[in-house]
C-alpha cells in the first residue's frame, strides 16, 4: 500500500537528473570541481567562510571530532569529557567514542527535545572539554543560553546540526555557532545529493585540518600555504602522496556535488515550504489534549513533525502507530529514543548526569511523521483527522 503521509518523497526533478549525466560526460566522477563549486555555494548560504562536503553527515561527524585533536593550540586529548543530548542518532556519539572521549549524557527538554538547559548547566564541571549541541528535527538549540553557560571556560562548541538544515536562530544559520557544524544531505533531508554531508568552520585551521582528515591525511587537498605543514613543495610528485594526519576516505562523488549545486539553489525554497506545512499543523495540532508537539526556538526548518503522548493521557503507542500506519501514515520513532538505553554505549566510557526522565519520556511514549518541501495542507489535514479517529478508536 502506498502511504498517503510518506515519511520522506524525492526532492529531485530533471535538473538532478541532467547534473549527473553532465558529470557522467567527463568521466571524471571522483571529487573534483563540481564538488568544490557546491561547497562554495553551501558556505554563501550559510554565511560560513569555509566548507568541506564529505559522504555523508556521519562522516561529518567523524572528520569534525577529529580535526580538534589535531590542531596546534589547546587540542582534545583521549578521556577529555564531552556532554551530549541523551536523544540523537548514533553517529552523534560514535566518533566521540572512537576518538576515546568521556560522555557525559544530560536529559533533554519534554517541549524543544533539545537540551534541557537547567540539566546541561548542572552537568558541566571543571573536567568539561567540549559541548555537542544537537539540532533536533529541525529545532535549533538556545545558543545565546548555552554560551552564557560556557563563557570563560575551556569548553568547545561543536554543532550536529545533520537535521536541520536551513534553521536560524537569532538571524544567523544552526551549525555556524559552534566552530564547527554538520549538515547531512540524505534523501529524507532538506536537500539530497544520493548520500553525502557538510562541514562548515569559521576557522581556517580547522579547514584545512579537515581538507586533509577527508582525503587520506595526505597534504595534496591542502593550499601551498596552510596551517598544518607551512608550505608545501611545488614539486607535485613530491607531494602526491606525502600523510601528514591518520586521515580517512570519506570524499564525495562528483555527481553528489553537482545535484548538490541543483538543490542549494532550491533549498530556501524547499525550508519555506516546509515552515508553511509547519504552520498548518500546529494549528492544528496545538492544543491536542493527548499529544504534545515540538515547541520551535527561534526558526525551525521542520525536518519532521513530532508527538509525545502527554503524561496524563491513557493513549497506547504501539496502538496508536498500528492505527496511523494502517490508515497510510508512516511513523519512526524520535530519533532513537533514549540512546543511553541501547546496549553499544556498554563500549562507551560514559556516565549519565542527573536523570534522563524526558528522554525515557520520548523513548517509550514518542513518534515522528515526515514534513516535505511540497505543500502538504490537505495532507496534514487528513492526518488531523486520521489521528483523532485512532485516539477516539482507544476511548
Amino acid at each position: 500500500m502506498n502511504p498517503f503521509y510518506p515519511l520522506a518523497t524525492t526532492s529531485w526533478d530533471h535538473v538532478e537528473v541532467d547534473a549527473i549525466q553532465k558529470v557522467i560526460k567527463t568521466g571524471m566522477y571522483t571529487m573534483g570541481s563540481h564538488v568544490a563549486e557546491c561547497e562554495k555555494k553551501f558556505a554563501e548560504f550559510l554565511g560560513s567562510p569555509y566548507c568541506v562536503m564529505v559522504s555523508s553527515g556521519s562522516t561529518a561527524n567523524l572528520i569534525m571530532v577529529a580535526a580538534l585533536f589535531y590542531r596546534k593550540e589547546n587540542p582534545l586529548k583521549r578521556g577529555d569529557e564531552v556532554i551530549v543530548p541523551a536523544v540523537s542518532w548514533s553517529t552523534t556519539y560514535y566518533p566521540l567514542y572512537q576518538y576515546g572521549l568521556k560522555l557525559k549524557f544530560v536529559d533533554i527538554d519534554l517541549n524543544t527535545l533539545n537540551f534541557d538547559l537547567n540539566a546541561l548547566e548542572k552537568a558541566i564541571t571543571p573536567n568539561t572539554r567540549l559541548i555537542m549541541t544537537v539540532n533536533l528535527l529541525g529545532n535549533p538549540n538556545e545558543f545565546e543560553q548555552i554560551q552564557r553557560l560556557i563563557n570563560g571556560k575551556n569548553i568547545e562548541l561543536i554543532e550536529d546540526n545533520c537535521e536541520s538544515m536551513g534553521a536560524v536562530y537569532k538571524n544567523k544559520q544552526s551549525g555556524t555557532f559552534g566552530s564547527m557544524g554538520t549538515f547531512s544531505s540524505f534523501f529524507s533531508h532538506h536537500i539530497s545529493t544520493m548520500e553525502g554531508g557538510f562541514v562548515t568552520t569559521h576557522d581556517e585551521e580547522l579547514y584545512h585540518i579537515l581538507l586533509c582528515l577527508r582525503a587520506h591525511g595526505w597534504t595534496r587537498n591542502l593550499p601551498k600555504h596552510n596551517k598544518i605543514t607551512g608550505t608545501k613543495s611545488d614539486n607535485a610528485f613530491e607531494e602526491s602522496f606525502k600523510f601528514v594526519l591518520p586521515g580517512y576516505n570519506v570524499r564525495p562523488l562528483e555527481m553528489s556535488g553537482a545535484i548538490g549545486i541543483e538543490q542549494i539553489k532550491k533549498l530556501p525554497n524547499f525550508v519555506d515550504v516546509r515552515r508553511q506545512n509547519a504552520q498548518v499543523f500546529v494549528d492544528l495540532f496545538n492544543n491536542d489534549s493527548d499529544l504534545m508537539i515540538q515547541k520551535e526556538i527561534g526558526e525551525s526548518s521542520w525536518f519532521g513533525f513530532s508527538f509525545v503522548i502527554r503524561p496524563e493521557s491513557k493513549l497506547n503507542r504501539l496502538k496508536l502507530i498500528d492505527s496511523l500506519t494502517s490508515a497510510g501514515v508512516e511513523c519512526r520513532p524520535i530519533v532513537t529514543g533514549n540512546f543511553a538505553k541501547n546496549e553499544v554505549v556498554k563500549w562507551f566510557d560514559y556516565e549519565i548526569s542527573g536523570d534522563l526522565k524526558n528522554a525515557d519520556r520520548i523513548d517509550q511514549h514518542g513518534f515522528f511523521v515526515g514534513n516535505h518541501h511540497v505543500p502538504m495542507t490537505d495532507q496534514i489535514k487528513k492526518l488531523r483527522q486520521t489521528m483523532s479517529d485512532a485516539i477516539k478508536a482507544q476511548k
